[in-house]
């Protein structure tokens, strides 16, 4: 998973934490989803799972964090909201576009305490916490007030189920042009078709949004990642 690591014009302190979280990945993350599997617990999608993985990285894989990072750095992004921190390893990809863009304002929320604390150490362990606030707590009361605007970027990655939710509170803020990006919405399990009615909602033109959808692999498994332009 390390191996071909995408290097965003990294300083060493940057690249040393993406290793190290990659290569705890490795180690623990297939330990973790055998836990939540042995639970019935399979996938994103379930209700559950999260909860059932707590402790595990769950990182964005190195070619989709490149993404993100080359998403940020092309428009020019300075304000960027991300749910679903985990250990930080999006954040760190898309705080060093901020960076390299000269600056700028990251909010992340993060529904479980200790995988926030374990973020915040690696943001300050890679020198960009001072672009990152992250938040702790429900998403829907986290990101309901003081959010930087005009929003350039919203990176969607944890329970798909409010997926929509969390777009319909921001979009009066994101900007025309803005970009939203989402991780495994393909993953629709015990949320009602929420996780569908996003990428249903992204979809239609009449909604003001182009869309494309990728996919990448690590660890012998392929993620799904839809990409979405407001026009």
């Amino acid at each position: 998973m390390t191996d071909h690591l995408f290097r965003p014009q990294c300083t060493p302190a940057i690249q040393r934490v993406l290793e190290r979280l990659y290569s705890e990945t490795i180690e623990q993350d297939p330990i973790r989803r055998a836990e939540a599997q042995s639970a019935g617990l399979n996938h994103d999608g379930e209700h559950g799972f999260y909860q059932a993985m707590s402790g595990a990285r769950m990182p964005v894989t190195p070619e989709f964090g490149a993404l993100l990072y080359v998403l940020a750095r092309s428009s020019s992004a300075r304000h960027i909201i991300e749910f679903g921190t985990s250990f930080g390893v999006s954040t760190i990809f898309l705080a060093a576009a901020l960076r390299d863009n000269g600056g700028g304002r990251l909010v992340t929320t993060e529904f479980v305490a200790q995988k926030a604390a374990s973020a915040a150490a690696n943001l300050r362990e890679a020198g960009l916490d001072d672009l990152v606030e992250i938040r702790v707590g429900d998403v829907m009361t986290t990101l309901a007030q003081d959010v930087p605007q005009p929003i350039d970027l919203i990176l969607l990655d944890a329970s798909k189920g409010l997926y929509l939710d969390i777009l319909l509170l921001l979009e009066p803020r994101l900007r025309r042009g803005g970009i939203v990006v989402s991780d495994r919405a393909d993953l629709d399990g015990s949320d009602g078709g929420r996780a569908g009615a996003y990428l249903a909602y992204l979809s239609n033109p009449a909604n003001g949004y182009r869309m494309a959808s990728i996919t990448t692999e690590a660890l012998g498994q392929s993620f799904a990642h839809d990409i979405a332009v407001r026009s």
